[in-house]
């Protein structure tokens, strides 16, 4: 299986911007520039898409981990924050955190607990990062 997605740039790098696409059609000539990525502009940018990648793929992660253990998610709603910071090495993703929530009939926080930690381990998001990754994992009543 492979996926791909590809980008434009143009100009230099403050007063430039550029297109990101995905060959699905799902992201399609979607804006970006200096402002969106290293200021509060409205628009995207790389680590945004990041953080809603890992979110993805943690929820259906977890939704599997759940289901080996057993259970059924009715929900699982997660938030991924990536922090890109200025290092001796250049601009880096240092860190992710998830805040997770979710609704899972019969499950106790343990089972929850466990679940939760293996798929932030096991996603395949998860994998490819090499920044340090945290959570927060609230199950509901």
């Amino acid at each position: 299986m492979k996926r791909e997605a590809s980008a434009v740039w143009k100009g230099g790098l403050k007063e430039g911007n550029g297109t990101m696409s995905t060959r699905s059609g799902a992201l399609t000539a979607l804006k970006y520039s200096f402002g969106t990525r290293f200021e509060e502009a409205p628009g995207t940018n790389p680590e945004e898409l990041i953080a809603a990648a890992h979110a993805g793929c943690f929820s259906m992660a977890l939704s599997a981990e759940l289901g080996q253990a057993g259970f059924s998610a009715e929900s699982v709603t997660t938030t991924a924050t990536v922090r890109l910071e200025k290092t001796d090495a250049g601009f880096t993703i240092t860190s992710v955190h998830l805040d997770v929530t979710a609704r899972v009939p019969g499950a106790d926080q343990r089972a929850f607990e466990t679940a939760a930690n293996k798929a932030k381990t096991g996603c395949p998001v998860s994998r490819v990062l090499k920044a340090q990754i945290t959570m927060k994992a609230d199950l509901e009543a």
